[in-house]
């Protein structure tokens, strides 16, 4: 977390010595300046720290340097003097400090090994080199050794290890074979980082007699060969046979066959490594596996991701390359190695080390005598560096004292310097993992003021132009710079000047009265000196009559105007372009004083054409297009998309914009309605194209904005009525400069997904928001409503970070801040996030059930607490199941159900319960982690319903007069039974109903004769049980008595008539869901009936709603249906007066009811579809044979039997109906 510091008051004198220098001290690139101040010497050149040298060639270390007067030069080797006088193979460069020892001539590169260091010194100070480590290259030979024959079984894993000798730099390490071809490699078959040659497992095809490791010695351009490797792999097929061949016919013989293998590591070994790498530096992490089948590597980081845009994977993913690492690129680096048998893994612990680098590197101090300065020194690294100085190359603890120093840290401060305190300080950071050196000297000069600008310098300008006049000066002190107008005028103030620091003054808006005689006047404590410029101001050029736009017909003449006004003093040159270039050489084109004039018009004059007036201090231009028509009759014109622009040009490039220009491409007779600009970063996305902004067609020139840290190309697309050209050629690129990044992620989020941790993600910049290189965020966080400081960390370029050790579900402030190497964002907005969802503590009390009907309940519970549910409140589920009907006693398979109601609610409705019932419920609290502990079960019971319809009804026995009713009882009793309806009335030959006779039955009976009966007479049944509720639905049948023993029927109305098959629709069953049910029905009758079924709610008054069946099938689907409601339903066909079905009642399902199991995978689901499919395979079949060979009633008895005794009307007409005379009956037209 960053803390604001305060800036003691010893050190306030720090920034104020540095303001000084910074504004004071600059000297002027001036040669000749430079020539005559002293300066103490400075390193211009040297050679590298590290320096691998050819032996065979001679070794030249550089050291070159600058100051006044020339400096002279010396070395040390190995910490002392290296005088090079007494060594004839070494020699220094003339007027330079670079040594040259000859090699060629008999030297050995071996004996000038060592450590060297140059000293540049004058009078002024003397300047050092880095130590420069001298190494000749290396490339020893391979040590012979006996390479035995590799044999290996099929599918085994095999190393061919390389060794390769130790060379100077190390070698390159590759494999070939005898001719010099590579061995080809893939996911299987590897070379590790070691040189190392990696087989998963081994094919018969890796049987060879040339594996060869070759080292590649780069400084000395050789290569050295291993001795071939021979690799035998025995297959199972040929191991075989070998076995075979050495056995009797009698033994038992045969390898395995090859055997799959889990993935196990070949390198690294064991289960965790450790690695250290340097920051900048590239890091390299390897995981190679062995496994059957091959095994597959994945690389994740332990509690963050893989850095974006410098991670790579190489080596078929079994190498991690992160380039460029930093110290947030610290952490656990996971390797997974994985096949169809399993997976193995290894965790390489990644420290990123820092070899020192600058914060703030010393500069240089150029002082006057009785000034103060400071020279800071900052580094930093890992660890830490520690900062020593050098005065001229000596320790500055024993370097000769000057009194105007104190040294304070990784700061010298200077006060009240003399000429004597001139010197060359060193700075010198180190740490474990390398050094830095720097020179900065502090020269001391009394100089009097010099201006270095001409004298009576002339300065022309435009009126209403700004003018800058001149004043280059120097001095030490640093003098003071004031303007005067004329040679006795006042001196300059005011907002109508600009004074700058280098002396030039700046008039904003020169007016005709701002000419005249400018002296500048430069003083210090040494003395003073002036200086007289020149201003003229001159009237502006302009264009008083502009060429215009012309039309021309073919051949025609045609004049363009520009006249203009300028200067008296100033001489204009006018000149005429056509379309940006040259005018044509020919003598049709006549340039006169102020007009071209264009002879004999043709094709090719068509174009734009600009008058250009130059003077040597200002330009305007004026510009018309010419557009040559052919005479008439004009032909068809032929519209087309206009041609791409060309041409394209950028100017006035700036940091955050730039000018775009280009030509119009042909508009081929539709004009441009407007132009469209796209542009492409080669620096982050090559190759895709943005739109950028889009101008008016009128306009050729864009000024565009631009972002810092873009490698720009654009390109330009012109717009007609008819569509898009194709693009331009793409301008040239313009980097842009970096930038800390304009802006902040986006979608910033604190979401905790443990109970411990609060997880912060956020939308990562996209490449060009980055605005520079070293995108990294900065994630803050501090819980909400505490009095806590921000905890702040810097990861590198992902997209989310995991706080550990959090409470549970508290508020957390989050932001993110994007930086880069040039520094941050701005402050970032604040979210609310929150750590860590845990399950509810408690369970919900005083859970209350209010039994509403057979079917409905509502529950009531009270609220948990805000605190014990441990997260957000997403409601509450309750859960119940039927412990068992009160009506049996008996248990059943308990099927739970559950409720769930959004938010605070205390209360809610539970549907589709069976009446008469035992139910048990319970509540839950839930959260976005899960549901809290079950309140205590809470037993209620459902009162009576009605019953459903007796589980069948057999009709058995027919004699003369009577008939045998067998039936069960129903399949949902639904309470107690209290007794059976029956009842019943004849068909007769007329096909009608006779009256309806009623019988009321004890509930514990099961059978029933009936007596007294006509002999052969058909006769329809209605059966239905009771509760103390009401009747239940019923179930119908029919039955025929059998004829007399003379086996003669008596005649009945009606005979001698052809008598039809008589419809009836029955066994209506319904298959509900929450809001529709399926209908389907039995049909015997005539063919081609139209059905429609109509259905409403159970107990309503309401009318009846129908539903149209489409065609004669015997099947519907109600749809829109409300949930846990009792809808009664029949079925009948169309054109049939009272031809239906008998009711049925049915019951949506419970809406929100979420059952702990899948319908469609129960098996009685499965089973009762089964049952209905062949069902209706049987009824078809029915149907067909009935159709060929008849019925046994008439149609008219099929029609009438299904008509529902409970509402037919009565007829008024007279009738006979065998004994029942003395009932009315209704009939219904014949068919």
């Amino acid at each position: 977390m960053m803390k604001k510091m305060s800036i003691p008051t010893s050190k306030a004198s720090l920034v104020l010595f540095l303001c000084q220098i910074i504004s004071a001290l600059d000297v002027p690139l001036d040669s000749k300046l430079l020539e005559e101040l002293s300066q103490p010497p400075t390193i211009t050149q040297q050679s590298p720290k590290d320096y691998i040298v050819d032996p065979r060639e001679n070794i030249v270390i550089q050291c070159e340097a600058k100051g006044k007067p020339p400096p002279s030069f010396s070395w040390t080797r190995n910490g002392t003097h290296f005088d090079i006088d007494k060594d004839a193979q070494v020699t220094m460069k003339p007027n330079s400090g670079t040594l040259v020892v000859n090699i060629m001539n008999g030297g050995k590169a071996e004996a000038y090994e060592g450590v060297y260091q140059c000293t540049a010194r004058n009078e002024r100070g003397a300047a050092i080199s880095n130590n420069i480590v001298i190494r000749p290259s290396r490339s020893p030979l391979w040590t012979k050794e006996k390479l035995e024959p590799n044999h290996v079984r099929e599918g085994d894993s095999l190393v061919l290890h390389c060794r390769p000798p130790v060379g100077l730099p190390p070698p390159i390490i590759f494999w070939m074979d005898n001719a010099f071809q590579r061995l080809p490699q893939s996911e299987r078959v590897s070379q590790g980082l070691n040189g190392d040659l990696y087989f998963s497992n081994v094919q018969p095809e890796d049987t060879r007699e040339d594996y060869i490791c070759y080292a590649r010695f780069n400084h000395t351009q050789t290569i050295q060969q291993k001795q071939p490797i021979s690799v035998k792999v025995f297959s199972m097929d040929s191991l075989n046979d070998t076995i075979a061949a050495n056995l009797s016919d009698t033994d038992i013989y045969g390898a395995k066959p090859v055997t799959e293998r889990q993935p196990v590591l070949l390198t690294p070994t064991g289960s965790t490594s450790t690695k250290v790498e340097l920051r900048g530096n590239v890091l390299l992490l390897e995981c190679i596996a062995a496994g059957l089948p091959t095994p597959v590597i994945r690389w994740i980081k332990e509690g963050g991701e893989l850095p974006a845009n410098r991670t790579f994977f190489e080596n078929f993913k079994k190498t991690l390359k992160i380039i460029d690492v930093s110290e947030a690129d610290s952490g656990n680096y996971k390797c997974i190695a994985r096949n169809t048998l399993g997976s193995v893994h290894h965790v390489i612990s990644v420290t990123v080390k820092a070899a020192p680098y600058w914060i703030t590197a010393p500069r240089n101090l150029v002082l006057s005598p009785g000034e103060d300065g400071t020279l800071i020194c900052r580094a930093n690294g890992n660890p830490k560096p520690s900062i020593s100085w050098l005065a001229n190359g000596v320790p500055i603890a024993i370097a000769p004292e000057d009194p105007s120093r104190k040294v304070d840290g990784d700061t010298i401060i200077f006060s009240q310097v003399q000429e004597r305190s001139s010197a060359v300080y060193q700075c010198n950071a180190s740490n474990e993992y390398g050094y830095l050196l720097a020179n900065a000297f502090v020269n001391v000069l009394a100089e009097p003021p010099r201006i270095l600008t001409p004298a009576n310098k002339l300065y022309q300008v435009i009126a209403d132009s700004p003018a800058l006049l001149d004043c280059a000066y120097f001095g030490s002190p640093k003098p003071e710079i004031e303007w005067f107008k004329g040679v006795k005028g006042s001196i300059l103030r005011g907002n109508e000047y600009v004074f700058h620091d280098n002396g030039t003054l700046e008039i904003p808006v020169a007016q005709k009265n701002s000419a005249g005689t400018y002296t500048c006047v430069a003083r210090n404590e040494l003395g003073k000196i002036q200086n007289e410029v020149q201003l003229e101001i001159k009237d502006p050029t302009m264009i008083i009559k502009q060429p215009e736009y012309k039309v021309i017909q073919r051949y025609g003449q045609v004049s363009f105007e520009c006249i203009i006004k300028h200067d008296s003093t100033l001489l204009p040159t006018v000149t005429w372009l056509k379309d940006n270039d040259e005018l044509p050489d020919d003598e049709r084109f006549l340039v006169g004083k102020d007009n071209l004039t264009i002879m004999n018009v043709t094709d090719k004059d068509d174009g734009t054409y600009t008058c250009i007036v130059n003077t040597t201090l200002d330009s305007v231009s004026a510009s018309a297009v010419l557009t040559v028509v052919a005479a008439p009759p004009t032909p068809a014109i032929i519209y087309a998309r206009p041609n791409p622009p060309f041409d394209l040009e950028l100017t006035g490039q700036l940091e955050r914009s730039i000018d775009l220009s280009w030509i119009p491409g042909d508009e081929n007779n539709s004009p441009i309605i407007n132009f469209v600009i796209e542009y492409e970063d080669a620096l982050h996305e090559p190759g895709v194209w943005h739109y950028q902004t889009e101008v008016p067609g009128t306009q050729t020139t864009a000024q565009l904005k631009l972002s810092p840290y873009v490698n720009y190309s654009f390109r330009v697309i012109a717009v007609n009525r008819i569509g898009r050209s194709q693009p331009s050629e793409p301008s040239e690129q313009y980097l842009t400069k970096s930038a800390s990044p304009d802006e902040n992620p986006a979608n910033v989020q604190g979401i905790g997904s443990e109970p411990d941790n609060l997880v912060i993600t956020w939308e990562p910049l996209k490449g060009f928001q980055s605005n520079g290189p070293g995108l990294q965020y900065k994630v803050s966080w501090r819980q909400k409503d505490v009095d806590d400081e921000w905890t702040s960390v810097i990861v590198a370029n992902v997209s989310k970070y995991i706080v550990s050790g959090t409470p549970t579900f508290v508020p957390y402030e989050v932001k993110v801040q994007a930086l880069n190497d040039l520094g941050y964002a701005p402050e970032p907005s604040e979210v609310i996030g929150h750590s860590g969802e845990d399950l509810p503590m408690v369970a919900p009390g005083n859970v209350q059930v209010h039994v509403i009907n057979s079917t409905l309940a509502k529950v009531h519970w009270d609220p948990v607490p805000l605190k014990t549910v441990r997260g957000h409140l997403q409601g509450y589920k309750v859960y119940y199941w039927k412990v068992q009907s009160l009506s049996r006693r008996s248990r059943r398979h308990i099927e739970k159900k559950i409720l769930t109601f959004r938010g605070n609610k205390t209360f809610g409705m539970l549907p589709g319960l069976e009446p008469y019932s035992s139910y048990k419920l319970n509540v839950r609290v839930v959260n976005g982690k899960g549901e809290g502990p079950a309140s205590p079960d809470k037993v209620f019971n459902t009162p009576e319903g009605v019953p459903s319809s007796p589980s069948f009804l057999k009709i058995t026995n027919p004699t003369l007069d009577s008939l045998t009713l067998e039936w069960g009882s129903p399949t949902h009793p639904n309470g107690v039974l209290t007794s059976y309806t029956l009842k019943f009335q004849p068909i007769n030959n007329t096909h009608e109903l006779g009256p309806l006779v009623e019988i009321k039955i004890p509930a514990n009976e099961s059978s029933l004769i009936l007596k007294n009966l006509n002999y052969s007479t058909r006769y329809k049944f209605y059966f239905n049980a009771q509760t103390s509720v009401g009747s239940g639905s019923q179930i119908t049948e029919e039955a025929v008595t059998i004829m007399d023993e003379a086996g003669i029927l008596r005649p009945a109305v009606g005979a001698g008539k052809v008598q039809p098959l008589y419809p009836r629709i029955r066994n209506v069953t319904t298959a509900a869901a929450e809001t529709y049910a399926n209908i389907s029905w039995e049909y015997e009758g005539p063919d081609h009936a139209n059905f429609y079924v109509e259905y409403g709610v159970a107990g309503s008054k309401e009318d009846w709603k129908k539903e149209i069946v489409n065609g004669s099938r015997s099947f519907f689907v109600l749809k829109g249906l409300t949930p846990g409601t009792a809808y009664k339903v029949r079925v009948g066909a169309e054109g049939l007066s009272g031809f239906r079905s008998s009711e049925d009642v049915f019951e949506t399902g419970p809406a929100m009811a979420s059952r702990q199991v899948d319908i469609a995978t129960q098996g009685w689901f499965i089973g009762l579809m089964c049952a209905v499919a062949l069902l209706i395979l049987i009824l078809l079949i029915v149907c067909f044979i009935r159709r060929n060979k008849g019925g046994k009633y008439p149609v008219k008895e099929k029609e009438d039997a299904h008509a529902d005794p409970e509402i037919q009307p009565m007829k008024e007409d007279d009738g006979t109906f065998g004994e029942y005379r003395l009932f009315s009956f209704v009939s219904s037209a014949p068919f």
